[in-house]
């Protein structure tokens, strides 16, 4: 019988004794081999990501009518994105998306549509195969239209060229929104997350309100991971963070150069796209 790598064991990022890397090695913005890569994608992201141009990229992109592509084909061109804002890894997206996957499956084995999540979240990165740039399509996301929060990445160095935050109208703390208006009702830092979120509602996808919660907001690091942005949640925001936050221990702590098989994997993933979003889909 053929031994087959299945990546990871998301459970090690418990254990930091017994991981190849400690908790509080991941998602390090201080210091590190990419940082000079890192920050430089942040500060594009930062300075350029305003409340017009956010807009904009709705209408470009949020209509599904760049080009017709199956999910697996979608994963297979991750193999050409490298994303540059991400300090943990410096290897091809896919291996990400098939070792996220197989975390969730180890946990959840009664979820497929979790493990379907786990594969395609970041499949949303192929704008940056289509002439966006990657500030505009990786890295965490964050509200515009408001105040923008201390705990977003490299906040206090990387947005005094955004002309937002000189706008009285739009750096307040709720700024152009009203309290408790729900994150359905907020426009997000453009990104692979709204952008695949968008995908599948034009495609009718059936993946589970709670997925497409992941899907949309897994980014949103300063709401899932830092308690900001409470202040614009609804009830349904907050009763969805639990199952964000349960996707974030598979999204970043499976992350590893401990590479899985994916050949091996691809047939049991390709059921679960035939099931939850299957064929030629439009983006």
């Amino acid at each position: 019988m053929r031994v087959v790598n299945l990546g990871p064991d998301p459970s090690l990022a418990y254990r930091p004794d017994s991981h190849e890397k400690d908790k509080s090695e991941f998602r390090n913005f201080e210091s590190g081999a990419l940082f000079d890569r890192v920050f430089n994608t942040y500060k594009l992201m930062h300075t350029y990501q305003t409340l017009d141009f956010v807009k904009q990229k709705h209408l470009e992109w949020a209509n599904c009518n760049h080009f017709s592509m199956s999910m697996m084909e979608n994963i297979d061109c991750l193999d050409e994105l490298v994303d540059e804002s991400d300090p943990d890894v410096d290897f091809p997206n896919s291996f990400h998306a098939f070792q996220t996957a197989e975390g969730i499956r180890k946990e959840h084995p009664d979820k497929d549509w979790f493990q379907l999540v786990g594969l395609i979240h970041d499949i949303g990165k192929i704008m940056a195969l289509y002439g966006e740039p990657q500030w505009a399509v990786v890295g965490d996301t964050f509200p515009v239209g408001c105040k923008f929060q201390n705990s977003i990445v490299f906040r206090n160095s990387t947005f005094e060229g955004n002309p937002d935050g000189k706008n009285p109208a739009l750096n307040t703390e709720f700024g152009i929104y009203e309290p408790k208006c729900g994150l359905d009702n907020i426009l997000m830092s453009w990104g692979h997350d709204e952008y695949l979120y968008r995908v599948m509602k034009f495609n009718k996808c059936t993946i589970p309100e709670e997925g497409l919660y992941m899907i949309r907001f897994h980014s949103f690091y300063p709401w899932h991971s830092n308690g900001d942005y409470m202040h614009l949640c609804n009830e349904k925001d907050l009763q969805m963070l639990p199952w964000v936050k349960e996707f974030n221990k598979f999204d970043l702590y499976t992350k590893s150069t401990e590479l899985p098989d994916v050949g091996s994997l691809r047939p049991y993933y390709q059921s679960l796209i035939d099931k939850y979003c299957p064929g030629i889909l439009r983006w």
